[in-house]
C-alpha cells in the first residue's frame, strides 16, 4: 500500500513521469512509486532508469474486474496519469475508493477535444471524478473545465517537458565521435529531421540533393517516428542515389568506407541527444502529415526549428515561438529550402534565433515542483 501510481503511454510521457518520480522522492526519500506504461518503448525506458524505491509495470486492461483486483493489490495512495491518460474505469473505480486521481501536463489535441465535446454526455461525468488537472497554459482552464473537470481541480502549472534542469546533451560528445569516425568533421552542417513521419524523408532528401551543391559538406540526420518504417525508408532514400547508414550500424562502419550522405536513426530513446549535433532542425509531422512533433527539445539544446504548416498540437507553443521570431514556419518544401539556406550558411543567427525561442520557454520553470506541491495536498 501507499504507492503513488505514476502512468506515462510511451517514451516523452515517459520521461517526464519518471523526472516527477525522482523529484517526489528526493523530497520524500521513503515514497514507494510505481510506474506504469502501455508500449515495451516507454516500458525499456523506464527499466534502464528506474531507482531503488520505484517499481515498473505494464498498464492493465482498463476491464472493471481487472482493475478491481489491480487496486487491492496494488492500494494506491494517489494515482497520477500523465498527459491525456483518461481510463473510464480506472477513474471510477479510483472514485469509488477515493483514490485521488490526477492529471498531470495535461494536453488536448483539437482531435481530442473535438472527440470529447462530440461525446460530452458521456464522457463528462469521468472528467468530474478527476481531484486535479495540472494544465500547461492558462487558456486551457476554461478548456478542460468544459469538459467536466470542475473548476476548483483546475490549475495551471506550465509544462513538464519544458522545465528541464540542465539543458546539455550528456551524449553529445559521443555522437560527435562517432560521427567523425565516418567522415563528418566537427563544423560540417548538419540538418536533422526529428520524428518524421512518411513522405517527410523523401521531401528532407530532394532538399539535401538541392542543398548539398552549396554545402559539400551536409549531411542529412533522419530520426523517423516509427522505427518500424526504417527498412522502407532506407529503401525510398536508396532509390534516390543517396548512400545512407543506420544508427545501429554506425560503430562498425569502417572509417575507410566513403562518407554517408543520410544517418537514418534507428534506435529509440537518442532524439534528444542527436538535436544537440544539429545545425538546424526539422520538426516532422508538420509538412506530411497533421498534428505536429515537440518543438522544445532542440530548442532547448539551443538548436533553431523549422516545421511545416500542421502544427496543431502545439499551437500555444508555436505561437509563442513565432511571436519573438524564434521558429520559422514554412508552408511547403520550396519555402523550407529557402528558409534554410541562411541558418545553414550562418550558424550564429540558428543560434540567436533558438536563444528567442529558448526565452518564451522560461514561463515553464518551475512546472515539476509547482505539480509536485499541489499533488503532495490530495
Amino acid at each position: 500500500g501507499e504507492w503513488t501510481w505514476i502512468h506515462a503511454v510511451s517514451v516523452g510521457e515517459m520521461m517526464m513521469g519518471l523526472r516527477l518520480a525522482q523529484t517526489l522522492q528526493s523530497t520524500d526519500p521513503g515514497a514507494r512509486l510505481l510506474i506504469s506504461t502501455t508500449t515495451s518503448t516507454g516500458f525499456a525506458i523506464a527499466r534502464d532508469r528506474l531507482l531503488p524505491g520505484m517499481e515498473l509495470i505494464y498498464f492493465p486492461l482498463d476491464a472493471t474486474s481487472i482493475v478491481r483486483r489491480v487496486l487491492r493489490l496494488i492500494r494506491p495512495r494517489r494515482i497520477v496519469l500523465v498527459d491525456k491518460e483518461l481510463w473510464p474505469n480506472l477513474v471510477t473505480e479510483s472514485y469509488r475508493r477515493a483514490i485521488p486521481l490526477a492529471i498531470v501536463n495535461a494536453r488536448l489535441s483539437p482531435r481530442s477535444e473535438r472527440g470529447f465535446r462530440r461525446w460530452h454526455r458521456w464522457v463528462s461525468p469521468f472528467f468530474a471524478m478527476l481531484d486535479l488537472v495540472c494544465v500547461q497554459e492558462p487558456e486551457e482552464i476554461e478548456q478542460w473545465h468544459g469538459l467536466g473537470v470542475r473548476r476548483e481541480a483546475l490549475h495551471c502549472t506550465g509544462a513538464l517537458k519544458y522545465d528541464f534542469p540542465e539543458t546539455s546533451s550528456r551524449r553529445e560528445a559521443e555522437f560527435r565521435t562517432l560521427l567523425q569516425t565516418i567522415g563528418i568533421p566537427p563544423a560540417a552542417p548538419i540538418l536533422l529531421g526529428g520524428s518524421t513521419f512518411d513522405g517527410e524523408e523523401a521531401a528532407l532528401a530532394r532538399l539535401f540533393l538541392a542543398l548539398r551543391p552549396r554545402h559539400p559538406e551536409l549531411l542529412l540526420i533522419l530520426v523517423p517516428r516509427h522505427v518500424e518504417r526504417t527498412a522502407a525508408i532506407q529503401t525510398t532514400l536508396q532509390s534516390l542515389g543517396l548512400r545512407t547508414l543506420r544508427r545501429s550500424e554506425l560503430s562498425q562502419t569502417p572509417a575507410a568506407e566513403p562518407r554517408p550522405d543520410i544517418l537514418l536513426v534507428d534506435t529509440t530513446g537518442e532524439l534528444r541527444d542527436w538535436y544537440a549535433v544539429a545545425t538546424a532542425c526539422f520538426i516532422g509531422k508538420s509538412l506530411c502529415a497533421t498534428g505536429g512533433q515537440n518543438p522544445a527539445e532542440p530548442i532547448l539544446a539551443g538548436r533553431p526549428v523549422l516545421f511545416g504548416p500542421h502544427m496543431e498540437n502545439f499551437s500555444a507553443l508555436v505561437r509563442q515561438f513565432l511571436a519573438v521570431q524564434g521558429a520559422i514556419q514554412v508552408p511547403d518544401e520550396a519555402a523550407l529550402e529557402a528558409a534554410l539556406e541562411p541558418l545553414l550558411a550562418d550558424p550564429s543567427a540558428g543560434a540567436a534565433m533558438a536563444a528567442r525561442a529558448r526565452a518564451a520557454l522560461a514561463i515553464h520553470q518551475g512546472a515539476n515542483a509547482r505539480t509536485i506541491a499541489l499533488l503532495r495536498q490530495k
